[in-house]
């Protein structure tokens, strides 16, 4: 995906949850009855203005240029005189619980737009791909506890497992302090087995790569003609010229069968052209297509935008289809984000304490480079982005970190043990570390992006 691609779909999914969290803020202080004079989204000079009068007062409305946050501005003493009458309207002046709800809304709306979000990509209903099993990497972790060619994954634990994705995220969330994880599996004969994946001592997330690759996993995937089954818009095989139904023959002047080979070719080849030659309506032609580049669990990795033909027959071996109805699909959208919230808790605490690796960090380049990428699949799959990210979003402003949300929350802790407001200092000291905290955490991210671009 072109840049300008990944930067409009980057500002439009940053734009939505900020403006999801900032309303949180403004609607509870409203229903409250704080007084809010300003409602931004985005930093900088404003783009667009306008104000309404609600309740005989005047709120200013922005739309500001630099699209990386947004804020809700109260009436506050602190932040200027106000006058007496006007007091009762102050945000500093309520009780602890209205000022920590107020708080407390922005991360919670968060969460709750993940939840509508899953919600809506379940209740559209999602092809996924089983979680089927290829031949384990020699001497991996998976041969070594007796994984097998055809395998289907039914459970992980007690958990049951639908897809691919499914897999890999129990395999994380169970096995991220290591240990011993009972895999429910059906076999190629259908007869139900257990597999004990032994990962012993080994932390999944000390550094950047493909977990499941590095446990010996393969997924399956069937021995078929290399023919192509359509093409991303605006990918680097369409702005090459290739076709659904292109039947690959040479790449380069090797002659190709296989589309793992292709696959395998693509991906070490970012950034340098390679001649197709292909069969289209019974004639050969030729075509240059020049691999884009992207981030594929931890590595850099080329790709057209290209997916394979799959026979009738083999669909239903390889896909689901997994629909939930209007009422099915809301425990399972609070359950994903239950799930995404506990995993991120989970991996920022391995990286405090030294066992996850900071590389896991991305920053707004990677962000935005998503953003694109899944947009570009669709709008479900870009819809199941926002809702991860959403989940982020709420986890990271929960923390008590100076500046942040929870940061505040923290203090309104200090607040109700102590019976007294924290001082004016205390908080001051609270905010330079929270600033240092969060430079620290841009710069890495930053770094990431950089590393991962450069590579």
């Amino acid at each position: 995906m072109g840049i300008a691609h990944n930067l409009l779909f980057f500002i439009i999914a940053i734009a939505i949850l900020i403006a999801f969290h900032e309303f949180g803020h403004y609607w509870v202080a409203r229903k409250l009855g704080v007084r809010v004079l300003r409602f931004s989204i985005g930093f900088g000079k404003p783009l667009y203005t306008w104000t309404r009068t609600i309740n005989g007062h005047v709120i200013e409305y922005i739309i500001a240029a630099i699209p990386l946050g947004g804020y809700v501005k109260m009436l506050d003493q602190r932040e200027g005189e106000v006058a007496e009458d006007q007091l009762p309207y102050a945000f500093n002046t309520q009780p602890l619980k209205v000022r920590a709800a107020i708080v407390a809304a922005g991360p919670v709306f968060n969460l709750a737009l993940a939840v509508l979000l899953y919600w809506t990509v379940f209740l559209s209903g999602i092809t996924v791909e089983r979680a089927l099993l290829g031949v384990p990497i020699e001497h991996s972790i998976a041969a070594t506890s007796g994984f097998q060619d055809n395998d289907e994954v039914i459970k992980v634990g007690e958990n049951p497992v639908k897809s691919w994705a499914d897999f890999h995220l129990l395999v994380l969330d169970q096995g991220l302090d290591g240990g011993k994880l009972n895999v429910q599996v059906k076999n190629i004969d259908g007869v139900i087995e257990n597999r004990l994946l032994d990962l012993g001592k080994k932390q999944l997330l000390e550094k950047e790569s493909d977990i499941m690759a590095e446990l010996g996993f393969r997924h399956w995937w069937p021995d078929i003609p290399a023919k192509i089954g359509g093409v991303i818009k605006d990918s680097p095989a369409e702005r090459a010229g290739l076709q659904e139904g292109d039947q690959l023959l040479q790449l380069d002047g090797d002659n190709i069968q296989r589309w793992d080979e292709l696959v395998k070719r693509v991906e070490n080849s970012q950034g340098v052209p390679i001649e197709f030659s292909v069969l289209r309506d019974q004639q050969e032609i030729s075509i240059v297509v020049i691999p884009g580049e992207r981030k594929k669990q931890g590595e850099s990795k080329g790709f057209i935008g290209a997916y394979q033909e799959i026979p009738d027959e083999l669909t239903d071996k390889l896909f689901i289809d997994i629909e939930y109805g209007v009422f099915g699909a809301i425990p399972a959208a609070f359950a994903k984000t239950w799930d995404m919230a506990k995993l991120t808790l989970r991996v920022i605490w391995k990286m405090i304490v030294g066992e996850a690796s900071l590389s896991n960090i991305s920053g707004p380049v990677t962000i935005a480079k998503y953003a694109g990428e899944t947009a570009g699949i669709g709008l479900t799959t870009f819809i199941g982005f926002l809702a991860i990210i959403s989940v982020s979003l709420g986890v990271l402003n929960l923390l008590p970190i100076p500046v942040l949300d929870g940061g505040h929350l923290f203090y309104y802790l200090i607040e109700a043990i102590k019976g007294s407001p924290v001082s004016e200092e205390f908080e001051l000291r609270g905010q330079q570390i929270g600033v240092v905290i969060l430079a620290t955490l841009m710069f890495i991210a930053f770094y990431n992006d950089f590393q991962r671009f450069a590579q």
